[in-house]
């Protein structure tokens, strides 16, 4: 199972980990990292706690809120490719994937998988039900 880490500004991880688990029911091997006001030294340190929680030897995709912000940048020192994935732009579709399908897939094919399922989740509602 590969293991999956939220990691978001504030409490946005925990949001999204709370309404995954109301949608699909129990949710195994999900560990949340939330950014405010901690140090640096500290935030790694909580990461690596949750990532050596999570890993259970078939990898672990870290999901973050968006690129260039504090949790996107401390994961990317832990970015191993094929062993520890990092996506960014994390939203709840993704999310659900990510946990309906971490049994099946490796870490690489679940994060691709993962990519697909969050682009295809954007819908310009006016287009959809117009036609």
């Amino acid at each position: 199972m590969v293991g999956i880490v939220l990691i978001t500004h504030c409490n946005l991880g925990k949001a999204l980990l709370e309404a995954a688990t109301f949608i699909s029911g129990k949710v195994k091997n999900v560990q949340v990292v939330s950014v405010q006001d901690e140090a640096i030294d500290d935030l790694r340190k909580a990461i690596a706690e949750a990532i050596e929680k999570v890993n259970k030897g078939n990898g672990v995709l870290i999901l973050t809120d968006m690129f260039g912000g504090t949790p996107s940048n401390l994961s990317y020192s832990f970015l191993e490719p094929g062993e520890v994935e990092v996506i960014t732009g994390v939203n709840l579709p993704m999310l659900l994937g990510a946990i309906n399908k971490q049994k099946e897939l490796g870490v690489k094919d679940l994060a691709a998988f993962v990519i697909e399922k969050a682009r295809n989740a954007i819908i310009l509602a006016s287009e959809e039900l117009n036609q």
